[in-house]
Formats: structure tokens, sequence, C-alpha cells
């Protein structure tokens, strides 16, 4: 049995700009100095965690701001190439059981998600506000194979960002690098696979081997 979980957020689909657009507008608006560059280092994690790093005292009210203009933004996301065809291959093999692992909150999921019909080829569901810790805390992670009744040893989980690498190994599964959207540097160097199109993640074989 292959359990994959994945990351939504630059790995499934491409929102960066959808969320970090508004976040540097608002941060500015409220007299942060920040440039895009900061905001990007804190892409992937969720949105309070990513305010705290960047310095916001008033967390819950710049927030709100933001996420109040993420919905003029929304046509700058879009899935990544050849994520639906992979996703339908890995999906149809009885083998796989397919699960995703985000920092949206439910509503932000069906918002962000639901709409380009990716649910569809997904066993379980595991949102931020099911747990107790974000990442790179393994919460998410544990979560997700509680809900596929998974065995860590055949598990893996598909991220791009340094929060993601950590929070796979603090749960004790493989982590693979979504390489269309990150390149492997050193930071990356203790990935357990290193995908450069979403069409590798066919070709790992059985991960309990």
């Amino acid at each position: 049995m292959n359990d994959y979980i994945f990351d939504v957020d630059g790995t499934l689909i491409d929102t960066e700009k959808m969320y970090l657009l508004p976040l540097h507008k608002t941060l500015r608006a409220n007299g942060y100095n920040v440039s895009y560059d900061d905001v990007k280092k804190v892409f992937g994690i969720t949105a309070s965690d990513a305010l705290k790093i960047l310095g916001v005292k008033d967390v819950e009210a710049v927030r709100k701001q933001w996420f109040d203009q993420i919905k003029n933004y929304k046509d700058d996301a879009k899935v990544y190439d050849g994520i639906i065809d992979s996703l339908a291959k890995l999906h149809a093999d009885k083998n796989n059981r397919l699960a995703i692992a985000t920092s949206k909150i439910e509503d932000e999921f069906h918002r962000d998600v639901t709409r380009f019909g990716l649910d569809d080829y997904f066993d379980a569901f595991v949102f931020s506000n099911e747990i107790k810790h974000g990442k790179p805390a393994p919460d998410l992670i544990l979560k997700g194979i509680e809900k596929l009744n998974a065995d860590p040893k055949a598990t893996i989980y598909i991220g791009d960002t340094i929060y993601d690498l950590q929070a796979a190994h603090a749960a004790h599964v493989a982590f693979g690098l979504a390489g269309w959207r990150t390149k492997k540097t050193a930071d990356f160097a203790n990935s357990d696979y290193y995908f450069e199109t979403p069409a590798d993640l066919l070709t790992i074989g059985t991960l309990a081997e």
C-alpha cells in the first residue's frame, strides 16, 4: 500500500501571488517595512504563524485585512501543469491512498481547491483547524496518517518548503520535494525524494520496499 499526503499551496496549486501580493500590500499599509522577499519566506505555514514571524503585533486585525483582499487575487491562482494527470493516475491505482494535509482552514480549502476539482482525487483531508500545532510540527501529517489508517513506513509527504520537510521527518515519514516549485538546494539535502515534475510522482514504486 502506498499512502501519499500532499501539501496544497506551492505543491498542487500555485497560490503564491494570490496570498502574498495582498499580504505585502496589507503589511505596507500598516506601516511594516517588509519586502516581497520577506513575505515569501513565510509562505506555506498558517496565516497567524506567518504574521507572528513577520513581527506583526495585532495579528487578528492584520489577518482580517489580508484575507479580505485575497478574493481580489483569486485569478492569480492556478493548478501546476501535470498535477491533475498525475493525481488521476495515482488515484486510479487501488493500491494507493491519497490525502491532503494543508495549513488552510476548511473554508479556505473550498475557496482555493474545490473550484479546481482536485478534491475528487483524494480519500481524506486535514485542515489546520483540526490540529493544535502547524508546520513544522508533525500534527497535520500525523492526522493524515490517522485518517488514511496508513503505515508511516509506506507514507510520503509531498511539499515545497523547509517547513514541509521538517514536518514530514518529525512525523517519521518520507519527504518528497515538489521540484516544479522549489529547486533542491542545500536546505533540502535531507529530502528523501526530489520530483522535478508531477509525472515523477508515478516513478517511485512501492514505498515500503
